[in-house]
């Protein structure tokens, strides 16, 4: 039975998507403000749904990083559709031709940005995902499969209620921003062997989700485990600088990917910094787990080994190392970091494009917070998700990782001899 209702649900996304890929950007652009105008009208509906799955989610339980997900507000929602309004104003990647080159037989030769066709969208307690993947997925060219966990499920179906009813005004089906209304795995399961209809799975949520669905999936997907992002500060670095990117990173919204969950400091400048770290940190109740060679400036920090380093808090908590230098910097980023972001505050330049060049990570940052790490915030606008895994993006997605190219060959009759 899920077999035959997953089949149904992504073979009507593979021909709505043959209707979005036939209209310009005008029209898309047009279609999106509808949308974000509705998720506006909605909000009340929106807000009796998640109101309800907020309680129930509470009274189960539910880690406070993902009742922050789930909960929205009046300005939750405004910012929803606020961000629908930023990718109206970027480019549509859609179309957009480069030319390679001019053959000697004269074929010339181009390659020309597409659609990728239909994306599934797999994804937990996060509701905004559902107007942002919706919006992404439709300017790109694309339909879009949204399947969210049963936390968030009715605030979901409202949220993509608004999008269709926006759909339907402007003559297109339903099916372009579908939502599977049953949140069951077995469903999801057999959604994840539809290749024959859907392009490309990008699963959002804990490690958990992330390595099920890759694990189950006939169909590419994207992958980003966890963020288990570093700042580095070298021996040269501004103090004051660091402690604020040390705090944007860590106490701003600890419960998202990019968040700091590890602090090292060159072991030359730490008995000037940790005595600020520690001040800071326990002015916001930070939970410290610290090395031994920076546990003594701390009162109440937890001790860690060498080997359990690398863990994703998505809390007040965080990891901290004293380290030789930069090289003992990387090489513990290379063990314990998950390829997400990772920052260095120093104003040695030399050691900046060392750390860039040699830190393997989707972004790396030099004096600036790993809260930039964002669609939005690097100019993406609402962003799709992030990918840690280099095929067939790296890093936060926006409109153009939800096309592909392919090749356009232009002859006069030429024939290959």
């Amino acid at each position: 039975m899920s077999t035959d209702v997953a089949a149904t649900i992504a073979a009507k996304a593979s021909q709505a998507a043959k209707a979005v890929a036939n209209l310009t950007t005008e029209q898309k652009n047009f279609v999106l403000q509808s949308m974000a105008n509705h998720i506006r009208s909605a909000s009340a509906a929106i807000l009796d749904a998640n109101k309800d799955e907020v309680a129930t989610a509470s009274a189960n339980g539910t880690s406070a990083a993902m009742l922050d997900r789930l909960t929205l507000n009046h300005d939750r929602i405004d910012a929803m559709a606020k961000a629908i309004e930023q990718i109206i104003a970027l480019p549509d990647p859609v179309g957009a031709t480069r030319h390679i080159q001019q053959r000697p037989n004269g074929i010339n030769i181009e390659k020309r940005r597409i659609a990728l066709g239909v994306i599934c969208m797999i994804y937990e307690a996060r509701p905004n995902v559902t107007a942002d993947a919706g919006a992404l997925c439709f300017k790109s060219g694309n339909a879009v499969i949204l399947r969210c966990g049963r936390e968030a499920i009715q605030t979901s179906l409202a949220i993509a209620a608004a999008m269709q009813q926006a759909l339907r005004e402007h003559d297109l089906p339903d099916e372009v921003v579908s939502i599977v209304p049953d949140p069951d795995r077995e469903l999801m399961l057999a959604l994840l062997k539809q290749d024959p209809y859907i392009d490309l799975v990008i699963p959002r949520g804990g490690e958990g989700l992330i390595r099920f669905v890759t694990e189950h999936s006939r169909i590419p997907v994207i992958q980003h485990y966890k963020g288990v992002c570093h700042l580095y500060v070298d021996q040269s670095a501004d103090l004051t600088m660091a402690l604020g990117l040390l705090l944007n990173g860590k106490v701003q919204r600890p419960g998202v990917c990019n968040a700091l969950e590890g602090l090292l400091v060159n072991k030359h400048i730490a008995a000037d910094f940790l005595p600020l770290v520690a001040n800071a940190l326990a002015q916001h109740d930070v939970i410290v787990h610290a090395c031994k060679a920076s546990i003594g400036y701390f009162n109440q920090a937890q001790p860690i080994a060498d080997n359990e380093f690398g863990q994703e808090y998505l809390a007040p908590e965080i990891a901290i190392r004293v380290v030789d230098d930069l090289d003992a910097a990387m090489a513990h980023i290379d063990q314990f970091g998950s390829q997400h972001t990772e920052v260095i505050c120093t104003s040695d330049q030399a050691n900046a494009e060392r750390f860039i060049r040699q830190v393997d990570s989707a972004v790396v940052m030099h004096n600036a917070s790993s809260r930039f790490s964002d669609g939005g915030e690097l100019g993406l606008g609402a962003e799709i998700g992030i990918s840690t895994s280099k095929l067939h993006a790296y890093g936060p997605m926006g409109l153009e990782a939800l096309t592909t190219e392919k090749y356009v060959v232009t002859g006069s009759g030429q024939t290959r001899s």
